[in-house]
C-alpha cells in the first residue's frame, strides 16, 4: 500500500509518532496470531506490543520486498515461537500413518458444511491439539484469509510446503474431532 511506504518514509524521516497508524492497523490482528500460539493472553499482549517494539526498532530493515502486514506478521511468529520454545510447551502427537491414511473425499466431506456452528466449536477445540506452526497456518490462511504466497513467507516455507502442510492439517483437524467423538460415546 502507497499509503504503508509513506507512513514509513515518514517515521524514518522523524516522525515516530506516525508508527500509531500500524498499531491501530495490525494490531487486533497480530494479537489473533499470537493468542493461538501461546495460550495465555497476557503472555500474548506482552508478546504483541514486544512484535511492535521489534517492528519500530528494525523499520529501516524494512526492504519491500513483501507487504508490511507480511513483514510484521514474520515478526510476530518468530517473537511467539520464541516464547513458545523457552516455555517448552509440549503438544499430543497423532500417529502420521493413521492421518496419512485418511482419504482425501473424507477431509472434503468433513470440512464442506463449514458453516455449521458445532462443527466450527469443534475445530476450535482440535486447534489446541496443534503445534505452533500448524496453528499458526491454520490462523494466518483461515482466519486471517492470507494468501499461500504470504503464509509461505511469513513462516518462511516453500509455497509448496504450505499447501502440504495446510492438507495434513487439514486431516490432524479431522481425526482430533473424530477421536473426541469417539471418545465421548
Amino acid at each position: 500500500m502507497t499509503d504503508e511506504a509513506d507512513y514509513i518514509r515518514r517515521i524514518l524521516d522523524g516522525e515516530p509518532k506516525l508508527f500509531s497508524f500500524f498499531l491501530e492497523r495490525y494490531s487486533r490482528p497480530i494479537y489473533s496470531l499470537i493468542i493461538q500460539l501461546v495460550p495465555n493472553h497476557e503472555d500474548a499482549e506482552e508478546l504483541t506490543q514486544d512484535t511492535f517494539v521489534k517492528a519500530f526498532r528494525k523499520l529501516d530493515a524494512f526492504k519491500n520486498d513483501c507487504s508490511f502486514s507480511t513483514w510484521l506478521y514474520r515478526i510476530a511468529y518468530n517473537t511467539a515461537i520464541s516464547a513458545t520454545r523457552k516455555r517448552r510447551i509440549v503438544f499430543p502427537v497423532l500417529d502420521e500413518n493413521v492421518v496419512g491414511n485418511i482419504p482425501d473425499e473424507t477431509i472434503d466431506a468433513f470440512f464442506e458444511n463449514d458453516d455449521n456452528e458445532e462443527l466450527l466449536q469443534r475445530l476450535e477445540q482440535a486447534i489446541d491439539y496443534l503445534n505452533s506452526e500448524e496453528k499458526a497456518l491454520i490462523t494466518l490462511y483461515y482466519m486471517e484469509e492470507k494468501s499461500v504466497s504470504d503464509v509461505a513467507s511469513i513462516l518462511e516455507l516453500s509455497t509448496d510446503n504450505v499447501k502440504v502442510k495446510l492438507f495434513r492439517v487439514r486431516k490432524k483437524l479431522y481425526e482430533w474431532i473424530k477421536r473426541k467423538d469417539d471418545e465421548s460415546r
